[in-house]
Order: structure tokens, then sequence, then C-alpha cells
């Protein structure tokens, strides 16, 4: 007891007698705490970064399985809680008195198994980055701490399975791609939180906070989350970089959902509610790194991630590198498909634009299996939609392309990735660091009158969310417009309106791993160059694939590939292209790849089942009860699912399937944007392209041969699809010269398109009219690899 007494006094001996006692801010973080116990309560007594307020918490330790939390309601200075903490140990002095336990940084959570409550604490952690002024950390150490004393502790407890859950929480490393922040919402994204301020614990209930479960006692007993930090599991990288003078952070985050979260061959497609595997948002973001209090310009930009929202599997197998897809019929109106996109129209606003990456060609249907299903899926929804909120359903074959040397992969989906861009535009704008430290919650103000105000809250569909469940995700959906302000000048660089993100890129591949990664980066450097520009850094919003910027954005998108992939496929990603880019001995490349498909095999055919049922346990899907089955003795709950409600096409029509037609044949009367059916119904296929035929030709940078294709297409004969793209093209082409002008002429309004004016001429020049109609009116063509009609 000798070091604590040692340890309070030091705390009076820093204190000024004078201290006076001030009331905490509304909105006040404490950083730092200290944990102690006596027989009877655990007193963790936490302050905030400048040591001003001090608040005191009481944990029970006299029930063997409940929990009893008391927080003191009075604000202490240090001197009055030294005091206060001389007084606990005196009156216990009978039952060992006061001990410290440990110095920590916050409460993970608390949790239960069959036995008594633990608690979760962060024992050590380490700064990562600085956003607005605000610190993110990682957990370096965490430590799980049983609450009752010994002698409570109940002897009816099947210690060895009790053991046994701890063990399977602790696969869990919360070492490993969890981060937090005090005080900025790093759960949510840059423009979410400039544009919406929300605070308190109904941010622990959106999407991205991994121990929502684990704080959901504490949080509903004391209203408040002043004890506890929200941990969001994915990637955090920032750097600083120096461009034309200029410092910059650039910083890359992926926020991995908890719904539906596990790993590869467990946790496929959509469940019921909506809820996608392996569904993880990436921002990007851009900020001045200037001196304190003065103005600095901010942007950033999100695309998604998730997998093909359809009821589909795999089953594990120790004997198939490449097991069967398994497709559930049980959905035929697409309901669970429908509120997935439902759900990212609310988070993200319209236009969903989808960027389907799987095969088209395949010796043994797999991939092409979903393809059709998919593309059936999106056709159902889009009959319900208004035109102008219709998904945007693009497919590319990525995998056939990045065989050819003639295909420049990259060059192609960064064209793609472009017009996706000028879809949804960024966020950018100019705020004033009202706080540089990170002692309580102050968020950046818009310089020179622009003020959060004016993103106008009605665009954000935040009064119809309800707060009590998951359905809280932070609505991203302000429409993109100028805010009401005149250009300002911040020295001599020019700071144009403020812009925001309306609308989400959605890629996915089978894993959303590597192809995606890929297709993510692309999008990534063009967002890069229209941020630089919007800074003022750059005067063209291009990046070439050469520039040292780019192979430095690859660096951390390749190294955020990695850690999404060990997270959900148990390797590293499959970098092929990336390798590719940089020159790597091809011998070199593909033992590389050979290896991690033996890892990730491994750890799918091994190891996941365990990791699953920790994730389930973390996450609080599963919760162990005494008699009840434990949840190692339970069967996947996808793959029980998945046979009790439907069965599977390849079930349906046997295992020797023949493939799906990769070339559709249309008939001349069919050279429009409807396609009737057998049964006469006319289909709408005006959302969907197929970019194969963008780099169909012999090199997928020589548009001039797909200009000539064009030319040559008979109007009378039977054609393929490629033909059928070409002779709308020309009908197109026709019709908007007609009008007197194309939608490519057209004057667009509206500052979120200010940097797309020089681009657009840039991109156009590498596609063919037909496509640009498309994007600039939200149309699309009859494609090759549509369900067989």
């Amino acid at each position: 007891m000798a070091d604590v007494l040692q340890e309070v006094q030091q705390q009076g001996q820093e204190v000024r007698p004078d201290s006076p006692r001030n009331l905490p801010p509304p909105e006040m973080f404490m950083q730092k705490f200290r944990l102690y116990e006596t027989r009877s309560n655990f007193y963790m007594v936490g302050r905030d970064k400048s040591r001003t307020y001090w608040k005191v918490l009481k944990i029970g330790r006299l029930e063997p399985s409940e929990l009893h939390i008391q927080e003191d309601p009075t604000t202490y200075n240090e001197r009055e809680c030294s005091d206060l903490l001389k007084r606990i140990h005196e009156g216990n002095i009978a039952t060992g008195g006061l001990t410290f336990v440990t110095i920590c940084y916050g409460i993970v959570g608390f949790i239960k198994f069959l036995g008594p409550y633990y608690l979760l604490l962060i024992t050590k952690r380490r700064q990562i980055g600085t956003i607005c002024g605000h610190n993110v950390y990682a957990i370096s150490k965490s430590q799980i701490i049983p609450i009752p004393n010994s002698a409570v502790r109940s002897s009816t407890v099947n210690y060895k399975n009790e053991n046994r859950y701890k063990k399977l929480l602790s696969m869990v490393d919360l070492t490993k791609d969890f981060f937090f922040s005090y005080s900025y919402h790093v759960m949510r994204s840059l423009q979410k939180n400039v544009c919406d301020n929300r605070t308190g614990k109904v941010l622990y209930e959106t999407m991205f906070v991994w121990n929502e479960f684990l704080t959901r006692g504490i949080r509903n007993f004391l209203q408040n989350t002043i004890w506890t930090v929200a941990l969001v599991y994915g990637f955090f990288k920032q750097a600083t970089l120096s461009i034309s003078g200029r410092n910059l952070k650039l910083t890359l985050i992926a926020r991995r959902s908890r719904h539906y979260a596990g790993t590869r061959y467990l946790k496929r497609g959509v469940n019921e509610k909506g809820r996608v595997a392996n569904d993880v948002e990436t921002e990007q973001m851009v900020l001045e790194d200037v001196s304190e209090g003065l103005p600095v310009q901010i942007s950033s930009v999100v695309q998604n991630r998730g997998s093909i929202p359809l009821y589909w599997s795999q089953e594990t197998s120790r004997l198939n590198l490449k097991p069967d897809i398994i497709l559930s019929k049980r959905d035929q109106a697409y309901e669970a498909t429908r509120l997935h996109f439902e759900n990212l129209a609310k988070r993200y606003g319209n236009p969903i634009i989808i960027l389907n990456l799987i095969k088209t060609i395949e010796k043994k249907p797999r991939e092409s299996i979903l393809r059709a299903e998919f593309a059936n899926a999106i056709e159902f929804i889009n009959k319900d939609l208004s035109e102008e909120n219709r998904l945007k359903f693009l497919h590319w074959d990525l995998n056939k392309h990045s065989r050819s040397k003639k295909t420049n992969v990259l060059l192609l989906l960064g064209k793609v990735a472009v017009y996706a861009l000028t879809l949804t535009g960024f966020f950018y704008c100019q705020v004033t660091q009202a706080l540089t430290s990170d002692e309580h919650l102050a968020w950046p103000c818009f310089e020179k009158g622009v003020a959060v105000d004016t993103f106008d809250p009605r665009y954000t569909n935040i009064d119809n969310v309800k707060h009590n469940d998951d359905e809280n995700e932070d609505s991203d959906d302000p429409d993109r417009k100028t805010c009401g302000a005149n250009n300002i000048s911040n020295g001599n660089q020019f700071v144009g309106p403020p812009m925001v993100q309306k609308g989400v890129l959605r890629t996915n591949c089978i894993d959303c791993l590597d192809r995606t990664n890929v297709a993510q980066y692309a999008y990534g450097l063009a967002a890069l160059g229209n941020q630089l520009h919007a800074l003022g850094v750059t005067t063209s919003t291009k990046i070439d694939l050469d520039d040292p910027l780019a192979e430095e954005l690859m660096s951390f998108y390749e190294r955020m590939g990695d850690t999404l992939a060990h997270q959900y496929g148990g390797s590293a990603a499959h970098n092929k292209i990336f390798s590719e880019r940089r020159g790597q001995w091809k011998a070199a490349t593909e033992s590389q790849e050979f290896l991690r498909t033996l890892q990730r095999y491994y750890n799918n055919a091994y190891m996941d089942a365990e990791k699953q049922n920790a994730i389930n346990v973390f996450l609080g899907h599963f919760q162990p009860q005494p008699g009840k089955p434990d949840v190692w003795d339970l069967d996947s709950d996808q793959h029980y699912n998945v046979r009790r409600n439907g069965r599977s096409t390849l079930e349906e029509n046997g295992r020797d399937t023949p493939p799906l037609p990769t070339r559709v044949l249309f008939t001349a009367m069919h050279r429009s944007k409807y396609i009737e059916h057998e049964n006469g119904e006319a289909i709408d296929w005006s959302n969907f392209v197929d970019l194969d035929w963008l780099s169909s030709s012999a090199n997928s940078c020589e548009e001039e041969l797909l200009e000539r294709s064009m030319l040559s297409a008979s109007p009378t004969a039977v054609l393929s699809s490629d033909n059928v793209i070409n002779e709308m093209a020309r009908e197109t082409t026709s019709s908007a010269s007609e009008r007197g002008s194309s939608t490519m002429g057209r004057e667009h309004t509206g500052s979120y398109l200010r940097y797309g004016e020089a681009r657009k001429t840039e991109v156009v020049e590498g596609f063919s009219d037909i496509f640009v109609h498309w994007v600039m009116n939200g149309e699309a063509l009859c494609h090759r690899g549509v369900p067989p009609l």
C-alpha cells in the first residue's frame, strides 16, 4: 500500500492549494485512467488531458455474476481526487485498503461468458495520426480483468469452458488493426463530421464501431461515453507529403462493418437485413498541414466494397482450393438486395454506381452464375426506382483483361473512376481549426461565413433514422451544391467554394479483396488528382501512373489491401498487377502469389471456424449461456440458412450445368434500351454497361479500332452484343445532333463540377460517345453477358 500512498502524495504535490473547481465542458473527454481496487470495489479515476477535470467510477466486486456500476456525479480537481482516494484507503484498511492495479487509456467494454463479468482495458496506446488537430491512436496492449473478487466467484461455473471462451476472445487481437480517437469521430467520414456534428452514445450504434456490444451496458446505464472508447476495425495510414512546396497530410482509412462480419467462406453474400459480408468503407483524406490557428483546406472522398448482395455461399473444403458457389433461390423478389442498396443510399445518397469485376467466361460456371443473378437483381430493383435514383451497374472482367499484355488495366479503370467521380463528386472545404489539441470536442468551423448549417440537413435523412437500433447509419447525403460563400483567399492560394460528395462507387469481385483493391486504387488516384487540384496544389486533375505520387498512393492501397485480406481471407492480397507495375521479376511474383494462395487455403480450411466463433462472441452475435450449446458446438449460421431456406442453382440444375452464354445474340429490332422477353414483357436495361467492350480491341487504349467497328456494323444482320452497342452508339450520336447538342456539350452548374470541365475533354477522348451519353444522362447499354432472354 506504500506505493499507493506515495502516488497519492505525488499527485497532491503537483496541485496548487487554491486550484479552483471548474465545471467540465459538455463534451469533455477523459484520456488517462488509473484503476484501483479494494476487496469490495474497483475504483477507476479518469482525467482529461490538461489535468483539470477528474471523475470517479465505482464497479462492485461482491456479485459473482452481475454487474454493478456507479458514477460519482462530482467533478473533482486533482487535490480533491487525491483526498478522496486517501479516505477510501483509510475506510478499507481492515480488508487490505486501496491497491493500485494499472494505468489505462479507456474501457473497451464488459463481457460475460458463463461466470463472472470481465473488464477489458487499453493499457498501452500509440499515436498513429492526427485529423484536424485530433489525435488518432492504435492499441499496443490490452488487459482483461475479472470483476468479482476471488472469494465470491461461483464454484458452479464450468471453468474449463470459461477459460476456453477467454482464449477464444483473445483471438480478436486488439493490437492489430483497431484504432480510436477521444475527440474525433473516426467511425465517420470527414464530410459527416463537418456537416452533421453528432455526439454521444448514438455514435457507438453506427456500423463501424466494433465494441458497440461490449460498451452497450455501461453506455445505457450512465448515459455517457466518457469512460469508453469507440473502436474501429480496418486500416489507418497517414503520411506527410511535400508537393509544390506545400505540406499535405494524406490519410487512408478503411472501416470494416461489424454487421455480418466474419471470415471468407463463412460469411458470404447478404443476410436478411441487407447487410453484406466484407463490407468496408474506404476514405481518402487530403488535408493541408498548416500552423496552428490558420485556415486549412480539407478534402475527402469515400468509396465502398462489399460482397455481392445475394444469398450465396461456398462450403469450406480441405480438398478443394475453389469450392463450388452455392446460390440460394429463396429470395425471388430480391428483398435483401433491395435493403442493401436502400441502406447504401441512406448512407451516401444517390447515385449508387456498382462496379462488378467478376469473371465472364469459365469452363465450369462459378462466378458467372453470380454475375447473371446480380444483373437480374439490379434490373428487378430498378423497375421500382425513379430514373434519377436507379442503380448504375457496370461490369468488367478484370481477371480476363489483366492476363492480356495489350490491356492497360489501371489506365482503363482510371477512366471509369473519373466518370464515377464526376457523378458523385467529393468533399472539399476550408475550415478554421478551432482547437488543435484533443482535450475536448471542438469541430473545425467554416471560414468566412460558410457555416455548417449551409449543408442543408434536409438532405441527410437524419431525422428519419432511428437511434435505438443499428439503423442509424450516419447518412452522407447532402446535395452537392455551393454552400453560399464567395471564393476566398488563403494567403496567395486560391480557395474555391465548398463541395460535398453525393453518391458512392461500390466495387466488388468475389472476395472483394484482390481485384477490388486494384479498382479502388484506380479510383483513389483519380480522386487524388482532383483533390490536389481543388486545394490549389496542382493545375491539372490528372496524375500520371508513372508519377512518384502515384507510386506513393499505390503503396498505401497495397498496404490496405494486404491488411483487409488478412482480416477476411487469411493471407495478404494477391498484388500481381501492382507487382508488375513496379517491374518486379515475374518468377518472384508468381512464387509469392502461390504462397499466398496456400496460406489463404490453410487458414480458410483449418483456422476460420474458430476465428468466426471469436468474432461472433466479441460482437455479441453469440452470447454464452449455462446449460445451452457452446459456440464451438454449432455449425456455421450461414451454411445452415442456405440449406434450410433454399436450394442452390447447382443443386437444382445439376453439377453439369452448361456455361451461361457470354455473347448473347439480339436481332436488329432489339437495338433500343428496351428488350422484350418471350412473354412480351419489356425490360429496361438502360442502367447497365458491360465495360468489356471498352477493351475488346487489340489494344484497349486504341479507340480508333473501336470507332472502325462502329462504322462496319450491319444494321440488318443478327448482331452480337458488341455490334448492338456500336449500332446504338450511332443512333445515340445521331439523335443527340438532331436535338442540337449532346449532353457532353451541356453547361453544368454547381460548384461540385467545377473541377470537371477541364477533365471532361481529357477523358472523353478515351471513350466512345455512347459511354459518355450514359454517364451524363444516367443511361446505359444492352451489354454482353446480361441474363439470357
